[in-house]
């Protein structure tokens, strides 16, 4: 059998949900796509609510656009408006968005069964929900060509000591994750597949251990990229004449932690004598508990509630700050994170979940979670440092910068093609070199 140059890999990539034009994991997939197909073969199949969008951005691109019954697509309506109230219970509409994923599923494997047992493509990648939940049927195709899965993540449960947020963000329907195992074909998928790319040590060690997934299999991917936009602003020597200019960026829900850095900064305030000033970006149901926070302190003349800010405005507004606090007790991907440190921004977080394995000792402070009031006291103190120590803040810009380059779309993108690739040669024997 002919060997396959690396740029000419035809690929299908299935993708559920991908589209530029919305947050989170629509969005993560729409770039991992927009980069892949600039280098190699790609179709694309996705559901067709993400049609317009897609024909927008991508018109020349192979896109198989997946129909929604109506049924489905009342029942999508029916989950959004039950799991919405009083903030998402994402675990609830997580467990009763299976049939609609089903339905995607299904129709899937029926047109596409066929081209991957005839040989049509070199590998098929399976990317998202990221959430480890549902199965893809396509995998039993897979006889002669490598199935890729993921990034998965997810699972990471609630630290102890914070059982109050956890109630508060529906953690008492935790219990709905171990459901997937019983749906048909999860178990067998995650067997079935040839790679597994794990977006945290926590994910990849719960696959291993849960689905009895051989280790070798697995690997450590995170399922977000950067974008060349954030780190575009030069990197400016800190003057400690001026404020320092702390930014959070998320959610504003209990588990991000932003009612933590306003404590913070109230904090910290008090001790050094450089002014420290935060802007909140974002927007969510603990907007009114801030502004009472804020108003409790008395800094109001320190704190900006930016509100909403859309995603090709970020870096501009990272280009501005000086430090990223965001000691979210329970982040998966953080690419907000990611983003701050391509902007040279130091980092406190904390060090519970995936973020904690971006930042390192020299970008940034990555905080034990042993209780809330530790959090705020740990966060405090790193912008004591920070605003003190100008050399320190210098050095850690330099250091979050560097870091975040090898999670670039680009690095990300070549290092998935080289597990593609490898995977390819373990079925079919060794691939060409690139001309």
């Amino acid at each position: 059998m002919k060997p396959y140059r690396t740029n000419n890999l035809r690929l299908l990539l299935v993708m559920e949900q991908c589209n530029p034009d919305w947050p989170s994991v629509p969005l993560v997939a729409f770039n991992l796509f927009d980069h892949l197909r600039k280098l190699t073969d790609v179709t694309l199949v996705t559901h067709a609510r993400n049609e317009a969008a897609l024909r927008a951005r991508c018109p020349d691109s192979s896109i198989d656009f997946i129909p929604e019954s109506k049924a489905s697509a009342r029942w999508f309506r029916l989950v959004h408006r039950l799991t919405s109230k009083g903030g998402t219970n994402w675990p609830l509409q997580h467990a009763l968005s299976y049939p609609i994923y089903e339905e995607f599923n299904r129709q899937v494997y029926q047109r596409y069964r066929e081209p991957v047992e005839s040989g049509q493509f070199d590998a098929v990648i399976g990317a998202t929900p990221i959430l480890p939940r549902y199965p893809y049927s396509i995998a039993k195709a897979c006889r002669d060509v490598p199935f890729i899965l993921g990034p998965v993540n997810g699972g990471l449960p609630f630290p102890r000591g914070f059982e109050k947020i956890a109630s508060r963000e529906f953690a008492g329907f935790n219990f709905l994750r171990h459901i997937g195992r019983l749906i048909p074909g999860y178990v067998d998928t995650y067997r079935r597949a040839d790679r597994i790319l794990s977006g945290s040590e926590f994910t990849r060690d719960w696959i291993s251990r849960a689905l009895e997934i051989p280790g070798e299999k697995i690997e450590l991917m995170a399922e977000n990229g950067i974008g060349k936009a954030f780190f575009r602003s030069p990197l400016e020597t800190p003057d400690p004449g001026k404020p320092l200019r702390v930014v959070f960026a998320g959610r504003l829900v209990p588990y991000k932690g932003a009612d933590m850095v306003v404590e913070a900064v109230a904090q910290a305030s008090q001790q050094v004598s450089r002014p420290i000033e935060l802007s909140v970006i974002g927007d969510g149901p603990e907007r009114p508990h801030l502004e009472a926070l804020i108003q409790e302190h008395g800094i109001q003349d320190r704190v900006t509630l930016t509100g909403y800010v859309p995603p090709e405005e970020m870096p501009a507004r990272f280009a501005e700050a000086d430090v990223f606090a965001f000691p979210s007790i329970r982040e998966f991907g953080g690419a907000v994170a990611l983003e701050a440190m391509a902007s040279g921004l130091p980092c406190i977080v904390a060090d519970h979940g995936g973020i904690g394995e971006y930042v390192t000792e020299g970008c940034g402070w990555k905080i034990p979670v042993q209780s809330r009031a530790r959090l705020v006291e740990q966060t405090a103190s790193a912008l004591c440092e920070l605003a003190s120590r100008p050399r320190l803040h210098e050095a850690m810009a330099r250091n979050a910068r560097e870091r975040a380059r090898e999670y670039t779309w680009e690095a990300k993108v070549e290092r998935l093609l080289g597990i593609v690739t490898e995977a390819i040669a373990q079925r079919r024997g060794p691939i060409a070199a690139a001309a």
